[in-house]
C-alpha cells in the first residue's frame, strides 16, 4: 500500500492547540467495528461501553522534559530531543542542525552545566549522544530541558501536568501517551467500582511511535525501537480477563503496540521488559487487543495505518470525514475516538 493511502484533508483550525478544560469532557466517537454504526459522545460516557471483567490497559510512561536548547562551541544555537535512555548516560536523541553535529561535536546547556557529545551519526537527524555533567541528572534534565509538546501546537502550557496522564509514573517519554489525557481519578475510580479491571504497562514514547513515513510504499517503512515493560501483576490480569471471555481494551496505540509484541502464540501475555519496533499495517491480525480508545492522528503516520489495521483503511477514513464535519478536535490534545 502506499503512504498516500492514509492521507485526508484538515482544516487548521480542528488542531487543538490547548486542552480540554476538563479531560474527562473531551468528545468521543464510538464506532462499532461490526455493524459501522458511529455514535456522538463524550469520553465521560465510557463506561457505558465497558463491561465488569474487562481489562483496560494503560501505558503509565511520563513525559520527561526531553527538549534541550543549548550552543554550540562556534556560538551557534542547538536543539537536541532526547529519544531513549541507552544507558551509561548515552541517549538516543534528534538533533537540530543535523548538518553541524557530527561526530564528536559538543554542545553546552546552563553555561555547560550540562554538555552533550555526538558520538555516533544515524539516518534522519539520528544521533547518539553521550552527556557529561557533575551532579544529578534527573535534577539537571528538569533544571534545562522543556517539555516536548509537538510542533503543530503554536500556545504555551499554563500547566506542564496537562500533558500528563493522571496516572503517569516512570520517566522516559518523549511525547504523551495521549489517549490517556482523557481519564481523570474519578473515572478511573468509577470504572474500577464497575468491575474493570486496570493494568499498567509502560513503553515509553519515541521515535518509533512519531516518526514521520517518507516513504512511498509503507512496506518500506522501517519502524525504531522503543522499550517497554510489562509486570507480573499487569500480565495477569489481562490474561485472566481473556481467559474469562472478556475484552482487552488498550488506552492508546502505545498500549496496542506493547500488548501485540507481548503476546505468545498461546495467545497469553508475557511479562517483562523488552524492545519492539513493531509497525502494525493493513492486514495485520491482532491477537491481544479487542477495543482500542485512542485520539485522531496525523495524515500518513503509522498511527493511521495501525488504526486502520484494526478497523478498515476506508472505515477509518470515512469516520475521520465524520468527526471533520462535526467539528472535532485533532491530534494530541484533541477529542477520542473508541473502536468496540
Amino acid at each position: 500500500m502506499k503512504t498516500s493511502d492514509f492521507s485526508y484533508d484538515l482544516p487548521p483550525e480542528l488542531i487543538a492547540q490547548t486542552p480540554a478544560e476538563r479531560r474527562d469532557r473531551s468528545r468521543m466517537m464510538v464506532i462499532d467495528r461490526t455493524s459501522g454504526e458511529l455514535r456522538h459522545r463524550h469520553f465521560f460516557d465510557l463506561p457505558k461501553y465497558l463491561q465488569a471483567g474487562d481489562c483496560l490497559v494503560l501505558n503509565n510512561s511520563r513525559v520527561i522534559p526531553a527538549r534541550l536548547r543549548g550552543t554550540r562551541a562556534s556560538g551557534g544555537i542547538a536543539e537536541i530531543l532526547l529519544l531513549r535512555d541507552l544507558g551509561e548516560d548515552c541517549w538516543e536523541c534528534l538533533v537540530k542542525p543535523g548538518k553541524s553535529l557530527r561526530e564528536g561535536a559538543r554542545v553546552f546547556f546552563g553555561n555547560g552545566k550540562l554538555i552533550a557529545e555526538v558520538r555516533s551519526v544515524g539516518d534522519g537527524g539520528g544521533r547518539v549522544v553521550r552527556f557529561l555533567y557533575d551532579g544529578i541528572w534527573n535534577e539537571l534534565l528538569w533544571e534545562l530541558g522543556a517539555m516536548p509538546l509537538p510542533h503543530y501546537i503554536h500556545s504555551k502550557l499554563k500547566d506542564a501536568e496537562r500533558y500528563q496522564t493522571v496516572y503517569a509514573k516512570p520517566p522516559g517519554s518523549a511525547a504523551a501517551p495521549t489517549a490517556g489525557l482523557h481519564f481523570t481519578p474519578e473515572l478511573l475510580e468509577t470504572l474500577i467500582k464497575q468491575g474493570i479491571r486496570i493494568a499498567e504497562i509502560t513503553l515509553h514514547v519515541g521515535l518509533g511511535t512519531f516518526q514521520p513515513v517518507k516513504v512511498e510504499t509503507i512496506d518500506r517503512h522501517v519502524m525504531h525501537t522503543e522499550s517497554y515493560e510489562i509486570s507480573e501483576s499487569a500480565a495477569a490480569a489481562i490474561n485472566v480477563s481473556r481467559a474469562e471471555g472478556n475484552r482487552i481494551i488498550a488506552v492508546g496505540t502505545t498500549s496496542c503496540r506493547t500488548l501485540e509484541s507481548s503476546c505468545g502464540a498461546d495467545g497469553l501475555i508475557r511479562p517483562g521488559q523488552r524492545d519492539t519496533n513493531i509497525f502494525i499495517t493493513p492486514g495485520y491480525k491482532f491477537r491481544a487487543t479487542d477495543a482500542l480508545i485512542t485520539n485522531y492522528h496525523l495524515p500518513c503516520s503509522t498511527l493511521m495505518m495501525l488504526v486502520s489495521a484494526f478497523y478498515s483503511r476506508d472505515g477509518i477514513l470515512e469516520a475521520y470525514e465524520e468527526a471533520i464535519r462535526e467539528r472535532y478536535r485533532f491530534f494530541s490534545f484533541g477529542d477520542a475516538m473508541l473502536m468496540v
